[in-house]
């Protein structure tokens, strides 16, 4: 069901209905473009971070690009490209689509980190947001908030920040936040925790009105836990 509060956000709500995707194998195709363009726009992956788990197909890879001309490390995606999004018919973007999410220099990435709570999240999130679609038979987009929980619960216990905000990423140049690839455009979408005042905020007012509040107070899409709300 969706709601759209005047003046505000259209708000989509996942229903429990869940859509069953198979396991075809990754898209080499897919995973060669996106590699490739990540490695030309922000730098080169020095690792990747393999789903081994039984979770359900997409199987989804997180790469790691180290600082290089700024103190941020870059994590994105593959795997969500591989399968289409359900898009609304009045929406005219890619069907396919990856994510980003930049870490301040210094976050952790041992395998220790990755199963502690307060430094391993931000890779179980990409994980979650990148089924979305296909569990739910829905899609993502720019300015699409996504709350942990109802009611939003903190992301980790060191921080009130409990929901994730989508915007177009600006690690990369204005005219390269698409993916050309054999099977078609990807969608490279960033990832940025929010608070709840702030996901309200973007409810009633709009996502241009919050993301404006956010570019005056000089906060951009790099992770800080312990910022101050704008809202």
């Amino acid at each position: 069901m969706t709601d759209e509060p005047e003046g505000g956000s259209r708000l989509y709500r996942h229903t429990e209905r869940m859509r069953v995707v198979t396991a075809s194998g990754a898209d080499l195709a897919l995973l060669d473009a996106i590699v490739a363009h990540m490695t030309a726009q922000v730098g080169k992956p020095t690792h990747v971070i393999h789903e081994l788990n039984g979770e359900a197909p997409p199987n989804i890879d997180v790469h790691v690009i180290p600082p290089i001309d700024e103190p941020v490390i870059t994590l994105f995606t593959t795997g969500m490209s591989d399968h289409l999004m359900t898009l609304p018919p009045e929406v005219s973007l890619p069907r396919r689509a990856e994510l980003i999410l930049r870490l301040p220099e210094g976050w952790p990435i041992s395998e220790e980190a990755l199963a502690d709570p307060r430094t391993g999240w931000p890779f179980r999130w990409l994980r979650l947001l990148a089924r979305i679609p296909h569990r739910y038979d829905s899609w993502l987009a720019p300015t699409h908030t996504i709350p942990n929980g109802d009611p939003p619960r903190p992301l980790t216990d060191d921080t009130k920040q409990c929901c994730m905000l989508t915007v177009p990423p600006i690690c990369v140049e204005d005219a390269a936040d698409v993916v050309s690839s054999p099977s078609g455009p990807i969608m490279l979408l960033s990832v940025m925790p929010i608070y709840e005042a702030e996901m309200r905020f973007k409810l009633e007012r709009g996502a241009n009105a919050l993301i404006e509040r956010l570019s005056a107070a000089g906060i951009d899409d790099v992770v800080d836990l312990q910022r101050r709300s704008v809202c």
